[in-house]
Order: C-alpha cells, then sequence, then structure tokens
C-alpha cells in the first residue's frame, strides 16, 4: 500500500483554476506553475525511490524539516520530469547542509542565488545544457531544477522576497541557476573529481553566488594573456570583507586558448589568485575599507578568496566567442561554502 500523503489538499474546477490558486496563495515564483496532482507527486517520488515522510534536509535556523514530499510537490510546480528528482533532491540536500549556510544567502539583502553545477553522467543522459547559451533559456533540465529549488525555499523554508528573503536587488539566477559542466569537451579533470568523487558518479555543487559577469579577450593567444584580462576586471568586483569562493566559467575558445600554453585548472587557479589581490590603500580610497591610507597600505595586500583552492574552474558554454564569465559567491563575514552531494538514484 502506498504511504499517504500529508500535505493539504486543495480542490480546483480544471488545470487553469489551479494555476490562478497558486498565484493566489502564493506559491508561484511569479510563472505559471504546473498543479501538484497526487499522481504526478508520486511518480517523482517513484523515480528517486523516496518515501513521502523521508528527510532530505533540515534547515536549522528555520527548524524546518524538508520532507521528499515537499520537495516532490514543488518539483511538480516547477515543470520538472520524474527522472530529474535525484538532481532536485542532491541539491536541496546542498542547501541543507550545514557548510552551506542556509540563513546567510536565504536572507542577506546581497541577494545571492543557488548557482549548481551538474557533473558525471547524468548531466549528459538527462540533456542538461553545457554550452551554448549557458545561462540562458531553452533547456528544460537546467531551467526546471533551478527553478524546484528556489520553489521549495519560498513554500518550505519560507524564503519569500520582503519576508524572510530581504535581497535588495536580487538577479535573475534566483529564479533559475543551473548548469553543466561541459566534461565531453574539457581537457581538464571534471569539477566533482576535483572534490573527492569519482568520474563515473553524478553529484551537483550548489554555491550561494551572484550573477555571472561576462568578460571579453579575443586577442590573446596564450593562457597568460587570457588570464590577465579575467583578473584585471575580477579584482575590483569584490568587496573587502572578501568572497567564500569564485567560480571561473571558461566556455570554448578560451577554454582551447589556456589547454593549449599547457595550462590545468590547478595553474588557473593560482595565476588568478595572486592577480587579483587589492591594496589596502585602493580599498580605502574606494571607499570599500575603513580609515585613512596610512604607510604600507600601498604594499599590504588582500585576496578576494582565501586560498587558490576557493577558486571553482568549470568548462562550459559554447564553442565559439572570445568570452568566459567569473561569479562572485556570496559575501559575508559568515561565509557559506560550495557543497557537492551525489545524486543518488
Amino acid at each position: 500500500m502506498a504511504a499517504t500523503l500529508v500535505s493539504r489538499r486543495f480542490t480546483a474546477k480544471d488545470e487553469a483554476d489551479a494555476i490562478d490558486l497558486a498565484f493566489e496563495k502564493g506559491w508561484s515564483d511569479g510563472l505559471p506553475v504546473v498543479p501538484p496532482t497526487e499522481s504526478r507527486v508520486r511518480a517523482m517520488l517513484d523515480a528517486a525511490g523516496l518515501a513521502p515522510d523521508q528527510q532530505i534536509a533540515f534547515i536549522a535556523h528555520r527548524a524546518v524539516p524538508v520532507t521528499a514530499e515537499k520537495v516532490a510537490i514543488n518539483a511538480v510546480m516547477a515543470g520538472c520530469r520524474p527522472e530529474y528528482m535525484p538532481v532536485v533532491v542532491a541539491a536541496v540536500e546542498g542547501i541543507g547542509d550545514p557548510r552551506w549556510s542556509y540563513h546567510g544567502p536565504g536572507t542577506s539583502t546581497a541577494g545571492a542565488g543557488v548557482l549548481t553545477i551538474v557533473n558525471g553522467p547524468i548531466g549528459r543522459e538527462l540533456g542538461f545544457n553545457s554550452g551554448d547559451n549557458l545561462f540562458g533559456p531553452g533547456w528544460r533540465a537546467n531551467l526546471t531544477v533551478g527553478r524546484a529549488v528556489r520553489l521549495v525555499m519560498r513554500n518550505v523554508c519560507g524564503s519569500r522576497p520582503g519576508t524572510l528573503d530581504r535581497g535588495t536587488l536580487g538577479h535573475p539566477g534566483r529564479l533559475s541557476y543551473v548548469i553543466a559542466e561541459n566534461e565531453a569537451e574539457s581537457p581538464w579533470t571534471p569539477l566533482h573529481v576535483e572534490r573527492g568523487f569519482r568520474p563515473e558518479q553524478s553529484t551537483v555543487t550548489v554555491v550561494a553566488a551572484e550573477g555571472p559577469r561576462q568578460f571579453y579577450n579575443q586577442l590573446s593567444s596564450t593562457a597568460e594573456g587570457v588570464l590577465t584580462t579575467l583578473a584585471d576586471d575580477m579584482r575590483i568586483s569584490g568587496t573587502a570583507i572578501g568572497q567564500p569562493h569564485y567560480v571561473l566559467v571558461l566556455a570554448g575558445e578560451h577554454m582551447r586558448t589556456i589547454a593549449q600554453s599547457g595550462w590545468g585548472k590547478k595553474e588557473i587557479r593560482q595565476f588568478v589568485w595572486e592577480q587579483t589581490h587589492n591594496s589596502h590603500a585602493h580599498l580605502k580610497r574606494t571607499q570599500r575599507m575603513s580609515g585613512e591610507v596610512q604607510p604600507g597600505d600601498e604594499a599590504r595586500m588582500r585576496p578576494l578568496v582565501a586560498t587558490p583552492d576557493d577558486i571553482l574552474v568549470v568548462a562550459a558554454g559554447g564553442r565559439a566567442g572570445a568570452f568566459s564569465a567569473y561569479i562572485p559567491g556570496w559575501s559575508s563575514a559568515k561565509s557559506s561554502a560550495a557543497v557537492t552531494k551525489e545524486v543518488k538514484r
């Protein structure tokens, strides 16, 4: 006998009425949702092999348990196919991990999104986009999985704009912010393998992150040239507090140029870390650090992140075009760490 679903039931005349009900109740992110009928919710649970009452995460600051049933309901509303459910579950596990520190990025005025990076075979099997229009529309897996995570935050954890969610500006990635690494064409070790998983495992890495910032370099034929442009742009993007992470997304042309110079991810991280320090004098002059400029401040340096390993390098984006991007992590004295979780099937 199937386990009972315990969520409150509502009656609607038809699908259109159900969609309007979701708007009325505040369950929507501003777009129409798929009505979460019992059969649809059960299909989600079955696809992940989960009982409705199984706890997926516990949001400590809110004292909120997140059950599989609640995740399934929001995955349905987001438009996910049932086979996407294990990916949504892994991402929810990630944001519930104490290292991700939900309360900060979930409530801060800085308005972080949940950047979710998919690695491993599941990315290819389910059609997650790792190429052209990487952060844009057009791929159901990317858009609905990210949307499901945000709906869980809204409807289960209470992160609604104007109440718990106090983002001053927010950014479009707060609707959905999912990419896959282009492991098929990358010359480098995949992100999840760098973070301790086997190549054949599928994972998601969740990062509390600002929006992507694109940079352009069509002139350089060396790794140092491309990354010097990146570092010059990136150096002034941080705060005096310091971000816990930066994500570098290197697309096809830049990826090939850097690889042809013999540079791997380790060399990329080290170079960018060294080239993005700011002097205390510069930070004070630009009003990002308090106090008057003192003797020695020109030589006293502060990095954007604590160590080179806090820079995550991902090969993704279109094969053509001399564009790549960097993504600052959510900035706070109480940082949120990037968390990688296995997708269990």
